[in-house]
């Protein structure tokens, strides 16, 4: 009976264990959407894992510093003449259990700001990895699109020079062109995979050769980007993106909540001077009389008044001190570097939809359609084909830059999926 127990235990372990994980940890869809992909990286990705169980850790400590020291039970005895029983009990003196809890939650304060910023870090990574996964699907497009054109631009010229209209040469030209653009198709199809395997990491999937159909594109202001069309449309001012950074921050707001723990520490260490007093009583039995026994023990803080501890603990608050205006410099710099991107990318795709991208895809189409009449030669439609295919990678390239660079801006101020 009991080997049989032991079977059914492990078979429901078997079952039981897995529909927890998986409960847990939420399957990867066949097809994502960013936002999508961004909550699933909250959930699944293991440095905001790490991050929440250090705020747990955090937790702990509080529970730990808010608790009073255990009281000491003494018993002695001399043969049957002397018996005695004690209870002592320290009492911290210059509120040191009061100043040990503060500082421990200020130390959870700041845990819950690093699970922030993980969660910031890791919601720019997710978006960055997306993006340029949609950036090489588009790219394997026109490198796809062009192939296609030149293979039917191949079967043109193989009539005509049946039809004995065109010599060879034309031919043989073009399909050593073609190897061009095949090598364009090899090389946006690796991206695509690397770029998908970069998304699948950040998402801690089981295979990083999972099947996924991304269903976002590069065209900025989705419904997540609300707030940052007034950036997208070029009237923000930098004073108010730096007020937002400077009261969003995650990691700046860590290394504040840093610098008051040290503070408290160092309360805490200069608290340490006064010694705590243990106070007791008990019972003692002297050759059959009863008496009551009181008593008091106070350290002499003669040799050592922790001086060492008063130090260091004020050089860990300099130091705490210099981390705080070392990340305000950093954040402000990732704000107005975020926010050049953003200005110089809005007036980038701005320039080429204006001035490069009708025309370019004008001119191809005419040229083609001279080249197919006999009217314009081989290497002014090869001219066009290239001219075209680099307008729309140069395109592609903009409207990626100017959508991450939103996503840049709005996670330097501290909104990383985009919200107020």
């Amino acid at each position: 009976r009991a080997t049989c127990r032991a079977l059914v235990c492990l078979c429901l372990s078997l079952v039981v264990v897995p529909e927890r994980a998986v409960a847990q940890a939420p399957p990867i869809p066949r097809r994502l959407a960013l936002a999508d992909a961004v909550a699933l990286a909250a959930q699944r990705n293991p440095a905001i894992a790490e991050a929440r169980a250090r705020v747990e850790a955090a937790d702990a400590d509080v529970v730990v510093a808010s608790r009073r020291p255990n009281p000491a039970v003494t018993s002695e005895s001399q043969g049957r003449q002397e018996l005695t029983l004690r209870i002592d009990q320290e009492w911290e003196a210059a509120g040191r259990r009061a100043l040990r809890t503060s500082a421990a939650g200020l130390g959870r304060d700041a845990a819950q700001c690093a699970l922030a910023e993980a969660s910031r870090q890791v919601s720019l990574a997710v978006q960055r990895a997306y993006l340029s996964a949609v950036l090489a699907h588009a790219d394997r497009t026109v490198a796809q699109t062009a192939l296609e054109e030149i293979d039917r631009v191949i079967a043109l010229n193989r009539a005509r020079l049946a039809q004995g209209e065109i010599s060879g040469a034309d031919l043989r030209r073009l399909q050593v062109e073609r190897l061009r653009f095949v090598e364009d198709v090899f090389a946006a199809e690796l991206a695509v995979k690397n770029g998908h395997a970069e998304l699948l990491v950040l998402l801690n999937a089981p295979s990083l050769d999972q099947p996924i159909e991304l269903t976002d594109g590069l065209a900025v202001a989705p419904p997540e980007m609300a707030p940052l069309l007034d950036v997208a449309q070029g009237i923000a001012t930098m004073p108010a993106l730096l007020d937002r950074a400077a009261t969003r921050r995650p990691d700046l707001l860590g290394a504040q909540q840093t610098l008051m723990q040290a503070d408290t520490l160092t309360r805490v260490q200069r608290a340490l001077r006064t010694p705590a007093v243990s106070v007791g009583a008990g019972y003692r039995r002297t050759d059959g009389r009863n008496t009551v026994v009181v008593g008091a023990t106070i350290p002499l803080p003669l040799f050592n008044r922790n001086q060492g501890g008063v130090l260091r603990a004020d050089a860990e608050r300099r130091a705490a001190d210099a981390r705080v205006a070392a990340t305000h410099a950093l954040v402000r710099l990732d704000v107005q570097r975020a926010f050049n991107a953003a200005e110089t990318n809005r007036a980038r795709v701005a320039y080429l939809e204006r001035e490069y991208l009708t025309a370019a895809r004008e001119s191809r189409d005419i040229v083609l359609e001279s080249y197919r009449l006999g009217v314009a030669n081989l290497i002014d439609y090869l001219d066009a084909q290239r001219a075209f295919r680099d307008t729309q990678r140069i395109y592609n390239r903009a409207l990626f830059d100017q959508r991450l660079s939103l996503f840049e801006l709005s996670a330097a101020i501290g909104s990383p999926d985009g919200r107020e």
